[in-house]
């Protein structure tokens, strides 16, 4: 059967039940998220200070992104083996099942229904509320409810676009690169495939109903590598697996997660070519 005719013949009971044969544990569930969690912190707080002392603002903040990029990268190579691990292959049918990456789900129906694709307008609003609205009261009550964890001077990579230092990235295409490359993991073959593709459909049967809400925790948690932003990330996580979980379509959080790495990179663009 081919990748089309399995995303158009499954029905969401049948997805489902596939999902269902072997649920994991709750020990399985904390062991895949330390082996993502552990690297990021490692990389964030031993590696990062280790290698930046000295360094001008720009460079360290190019050689934080290059370090957190080897993080995100190792997460697609442990997706990939556990799929592997548990599928016995990596084709692209078995990835695209697995991870749920097809047209949504209608929950009257339990049939692909391509109409809920407009979900993603105000699930999209929903998000830059988030990010705009409510990201920096968060940030901020975080740090005081438990201050060793605020963020630090120098690891604030938004001092990398100071206007003293945008000169420096005209004509800078590497700098693109590097961006677009930390951005490709980001949100899409690091933290999603991990947290929504392989976690997320195989958390009912330890978390019922709510394994999207634990889902959620679990990757806002999962910021060891900046615990200032823990609270926050735990917010948009539960839009990211909400979303996820209510269509089972995990390209509802792929598209809701790289929403701001798109304006990112335009950013990034523009900078490049002296326009902003």
């Amino acid at each position: 059967m081919s990748t089309q005719e399995l995303t158009s013949t499954h029905t969401l009971q049948e997805l489902s039940k596939s999902n269902q044969k072997e649920q994991y544990t709750l020990w399985q569930i904390f062991g895949i998220w330390l082996a993502a969690a552990a690297p990021m912190g490692l990389l964030g707080w031993a590696a990062y200070p280790l290698l930046s002392a000295g360094l001008l603002p720009l460079d360290a903040g190019l050689l934080r992104i290059k370090l957190l990029t080897i993080g995100l990268v190792w997460q697609f190579v442990l997706s990939m083996v556990i799929v592997y691990h548990e599928e016995g292959n990596i084709r692209f049918s078995t990835i695209r099942h697995r991870f749920w990456l097809n047209h949504p789900f209608s929950a009257r129906t339990e049939e692909t229904k391509k109409a809920l694709w407009w979900w993603l307008i105000p699930l999209l609003l929903m998000g830059v509320f988030v990010n705009l609205v409510l990201r920096p009261p968060l940030v901020d009550l975080w740090g005081k409810i438990v201050p060793f964890l605020a963020e630090p001077k120098g690891y604030d990579m938004s001092a990398m676009f100071a206007p003293e230092l945008r000169a420096q990235m005209v004509g800078d295409w590497g700098l693109l690169g590097l961006f677009f490359v930390f951005a490709l993991f980001n949100s899409f073959l690091g933290e999603e495939f991990l947290f929504r593709g392989v976690l997320l459909p195989k958390m009912q049967g330890t978390f019922g109903k709510w394994d999207w809400v634990a889902n959620g925790v679990l990757f806002g948690c999962y910021h060891l590598h900046q615990p200032w932003g823990i609270l926050d990330s735990i917010l948009t996580g539960w839009v990211y697996t909400f979303a996820g979980r209510r269509f089972r379509s995990n390209w509802f959080p792929i598209i809701l997660h790289s929403a701001e790495t798109v304006f990112f990179l335009i950013l990034i663009l523009g900078l490049v070519l002296s326009l902003a």
